[in-house]
């Protein structure tokens, strides 16, 4: 095939992005799976590298790695009752061992272990419940002796190159549409030309002319991914943040108390994403046999019930909010405002400041209801709310502000020596 440069490349890829991204740009939320033969040990992903385990040793793992079967369907159907719109699952982890029937790589599930494709079990799993297929592949193979040697040795950069090239093939080829292709690791080169990252992505861009590709293969691609942290970007990002920020892979409970994630924190993530045009990709780390630790279950289903009741708050194209406060926040859609009451009000209403803007009504989207309102100069007080938050499940109850047009926010004239300046906004 003809391999464009750099910034033709570039430019190719922009004049499409927006129509392969609108659906990833509307989903706001997914759920990242890391599974591998690390989970036997149960001392997260990095255990091989972290206590120097020989390849060898670390081979013997892979025949008591006996995942149930149904075990992806089981994260799919997790996914789908919390609110998530694509999944994204570790293929084949720094580890080197793929989940698939893999002929370039031996080490596979096929071969060893459940002597099952656990990537066909994924995507099937997926398309059932309706979910983006997102495929991780790390670009890293602590097995494979030329990825040691590829900073050093041209021909064993080579080797490895064609290597990761026919990997990727096999996984983008095997399994109709794939939605996502999201790499990791890319150790120990520095620069996509030593990864061959451009003529690699233009291949097998070729073999999904629709997939996204997200920028940890030394080039930028569609997407930024913050890890571990949520900062938004000048560009599309993706947040991916794990349940007990000890590790992605599964920690054994009877050594460490591993999940400390709760429904109102997974909601305050999903606020500040979605407030800044971002996406949530939350992981889960799966215990041997492919089960979801308990601890991760609750919180999650709690989450999808939420997003049920109100989803419109998070969901689609979504404005940045306007500051972070410690009882209520906003989202924006077109016209209206999503106020997010982390503590609810006891008196029975609420004010925001700074909207100049006509508001027609307000409402409670988890059961409908109208509420009655007043508006002068700056101040919008809403009133008549019930005694207890409509939201039984996070108690963060949300009230829908629809207003006559795209409303504009802004304190400034009110404090500003805070706000930086006198900038009020006419209606």
């Amino acid at each position: 095939m003809h391999y464009l440069s750099k910034a033709e490349y570039e430019a190719a890829i922009a004049a499409t992005r927006d129509e392969r991204m609108k659906w990833w740009r509307e989903a706001r939320f997914g759920m990242f799976v890391h599974f591998g033969l690390y989970a036997l040990l149960g001392r997260q992903e990095w255990v091989m590298a972290n206590e120097n385990i020989s390849p060898e040793e670390y081979e013997k793992l892979a025949d008591r790695f006996q995942p149930k079967p149904g075990a992806p369907r089981e994260w799919a159907k997790l996914a789908k009752a919390a609110g998530c719109k694509y999944m994204v699952l570790t293929t084949r982890h720094h580890e080197g061992f793929s989940l698939w029937d893999s002929k370039v790589n031996p080490f596979n599930s096929v071969n060893y272990g459940p002597h099952r494709d656990i990537v066909r079990e994924f995507v099937d799993a997926c398309r059932e419940f309706d979910l983006g297929v997102g495929l991780y592949s790390s670009v890293t193979d602590w097995r494979h002796p030329d990825c040691r040697d590829c900073a050093t040795d041209p021909d064993a950069r080579r080797r490895y190159n064609d290597y990761l090239t026919a990997l990727n093939a096999e996984l983008l080829t095997n399994y109709g549409k794939i939605d996502i292709l999201w790499y990791d690791m890319a150790w120990p080169l520095e620069s996509y030309e030593g990864w061959d990252s451009l003529r690699r992505n233009q291949y097998l861009r070729s073999l999904q002319p629709g997939i996204i590709i997200n920028n940890r293969s030394r080039l930028d691609e569609d997407f930024g991914t913050p890890e571990g942290e949520i900062r938004s970007m000048d560009r599309d990002w993706e947040a991916c943040m794990t349940f007990n920020d000890l590790s992605w892979g599964y920690i054994d409970s009877a050594q460490a108390a591993p999940y400390s994630y709760n429904a109102q924190r997974i909601l305050r993530m999903l606020w500040r994403v979605t407030g800044s045009c971002g996406n949530l990709l939350l992981n889960i780390g799966p215990a041997p046999d492919g089960s979801v630790p308990a601890e991760a279950v609750e919180p999650l289903t709690q989450v999808g019930r939420w997003l049920s009741a109100n989803g419109d708050a998070v969901y689609g194209q979504v404005s940045p909010a306007v500051g972070e406060f410690s009882v209520r926040s906003t989202t924006r859609k077109g016209n209206r405002v999503f106020v997010w009451n982390w503590i609810w009000p006891d008196n029975g209403e609420f004010t925001v400041g700074g909207y100049y803007t006509k508001l027609l009504s307000a409402r409670l989207p988890a059961t409908g209801e109208e509420l009655p309102f007043t508006q002068d100069a700056a101040r919008i007080t809403v009133k008549g709310l019930p005694a207890r938050s409509p939201d039984p499940v996070c108690n963060v109850g949300v009230v829908e502000l629809i207003f006559e047009t795209e409303p504009k926010q802004d304190r400034g004239n009110l404090f500003p020596q805070l706000w930086g300046g006198d900038r009020r906004l006419t209606v």
